[in-house]
């Protein structure tokens, strides 16, 4: 290679390299150029962004002082009305002790002026005390010499007669008060007694409340209690009642208030027997069907009871209740056919008074209706009757007489006193009713030694069932004015001293006999 040819090849090469850098020189100042726009761009960009910020800023600041402001003003409102509520309760509290304070020096100056007027009048009165001991002492000198006895002879003698006169006074004091409270006392008396006994008596007879049932064999007990129980308790949750087996052989005891849920268990255990099955299942059928024939035997023994008396359109809920009478008794005295018999005398009575026969008669049979609705009902068993007529659609004349029939309400109509008469003859006559002859004579008998053990009892004899005891005195040992303690004292003492149903009339007789025999 020739020193030309090199020499061209630098020549070159250098031009290349000049042509090069200025091609560069120009990009590179065009890019600079290019960086500095954007440069430019991106400063007015921030610089806007910045003012924005500063802007919102700004604004958030001003609307953060404006709600503290707020806040603070609200703050301050309320502080300010509590201190305001504050003051007008002290300045109450102030007005309020101000009045007390005035009210406790008035009542002070008060009381002082009333002390200033009791030492007066103490002053006053012992003064007058002086003049009246004074007094005293000089009639007492002129009664000692006028009568010959000295102060204490006369003042016991005084004593003695005012406490005669103060008894005889308050003799005739508890009479009078007892006749003025006897009537209303009485009325009261039959209303609560009528409630208590006539359906929520303390004590039933045995032949009331239970019923026996004979048993073919002593291994029938066995399976009646079942497994652990099983059998007896089912049958007294089913029925109703409680039954009672114990050692007596050959017999089981149902025990129940209720006469008609005691018949229906009493037909239920003859079932039992007779079928031999006996499990929970069983009892619950025999009973239903128990139950069932005891409600149609109640219905036809209503409809009969309904044939006889010669009536008729009673609703068949009411001839049910009716024919439960059957199994109701009041003092061993049948219902059923008590209500008959008062039935039958309303329509005696009403036909000699020229009243409506057919209406007299059935008040009279529906009287007691309400004796056989079950205990749960409150009410004497007048009203609770009324009531369960009334729901069946009966004229309000015969509810009335129900209603009335033991005085539960003043007695409005001639019915009412048909049926209050009948029902007092049906029950009163001879031999209809029947007691307990050992706790009858044991009653009479503590009710005479109780009146025969006072001092000047000559004779006691007790009447009407033990409801009265009549007294007679001795008229040399007892006065009128006494006879009336007496009897309060022996009223006390057999309340005292025994236990009875009802009450219990005390009578003390004094009669002075003067004989004269003209020959």
């Amino acid at each position: 290679m020739t020193t030309e040819s090199i020499l061209m090849a630098i020549l070159f090469f250098v031009i290349g390299a000049v042509i090069a850098y200025f091609f560069s020189l120009g990009k590179v100042k065009n890019l600079s150029s290019e960086k500095e726009k954007q440069a430019e761009e991106m400063l007015q960009k921030a610089e806007e962004k910045a003012k924005n910020i500063r802007r919102n800023a700004k604004n958030d600041a001003k609307q953060i002082i404006q709600d503290e402001r707020e806040d603070l003003e609200k703050e301050f409102a309320k502080k300010q009305q509590s201190l305001a509520d504050q003051e007008r309760n002290l300045t109450k509290k102030e007005l309020t002790l101000d009045q007390k304070i005035e009210a406790k020096e008035r009542d002070l100056q008060e009381i002082k002026r009333k002390e200033e007027i009791l030492d007066k009048e103490k002053t006053q009165t012992q003064l007058e005390r002086g003049k009246l001991m004074e007094r005293q002492n000089d009639i007492s000198e002129k009664l000692e010499k006028v009568a010959g006895m000295t102060k204490d002879e006369a003042k016991a003698e005084l004593v003695s007669v005012m406490e005669e006169e103060a008894k005889v006074d308050a003799a005739k004091m508890i009479q009078r008060v007892e006749e003025e409270a006897n009537e209303e006392a009485e009325k009261r008396a039959k209303r609560i007694l009528g409630i208590a006994l006539q359906r929520f008596a303390g004590e039933f007879v045995a032949e009331q409340t239970i019923t026996s049932v004979e048993l073919p064999g002593d291994e029938i007990k066995g399976r009646l209690i079942g497994r652990e129980g099983r059998n007896i308790r089912a049958f007294e949750q089913i029925c109703g009642v409680d039954l009672i087996i114990d050692d007596t052989p050959g017999m089981v005891v149902i025990s129940s208030f209720n006469v008609v849920r005691k018949q229906v268990a009493r037909m239920t255990i003859e079932k039992l027997i007779a079928d031999g099955r006996i499990h929970p299942a069983k009892i619950e059928e025999f009973h239903d069907k128990s139950k069932h024939e005891l409600e149609q035997r109640l219905r036809e023994l209503g409809e009969k009871a309904q044939m006889e008396i010669g009536i008729h359109g009673l609703h068949p809920e009411v001839l049910k209740m009716l024919g439960a009478l059957n199994y109701r008794t009041s003092y061993m005295q049948n219902q059923y056919q008590h209500s008959l018999e008062v039935g039958f005398l309303c329509g005696a009575m009403a036909a000699e008074l020229g009243l409506n026969i057919k209406q007299a008669r059935r008040a009279g049979l529906l009287h007691d209706i309400g004796k056989a609705i079950d205990a749960s009902a409150e009410g004497s068993h007048a009203v609770v009757g009324a009531d369960f007529i009334k729901k069946y659609g009966e004229d309000p004349d015969i509810v009335h007489a129900v209603r009335a029939h033991h005085e539960d309400v003043k007695p409005e109509t001639l019915l009412a006193h048909l049926v209050m008469a009948a029902d007092a003859l049906s029950g009163a006559r001879p031999g209809v009713r029947k007691f307990l002859k050992e706790s009858y004579v044991s009653r009479v008998t503590d009710i005479e030694n109780i009146a025969s053990s006072f001092d000047g009892v000559s004779k006691s004899y007790a009447i009407s069932a033990g409801r009265e005891i009549r007294v007679i005195v001795e008229n040399e040992k007892i006065d009128d004015e006494q006879t009336v303690m007496l009897s309060r004292d022996i009223a006390k003492k057999i309340e005292e001293e025994m236990s009875y149903p009802g009450t219990i009339k005390v009578s003390v007789i004094r009669e002075t006999r003067s004989v004269g025999i003209a020959k």
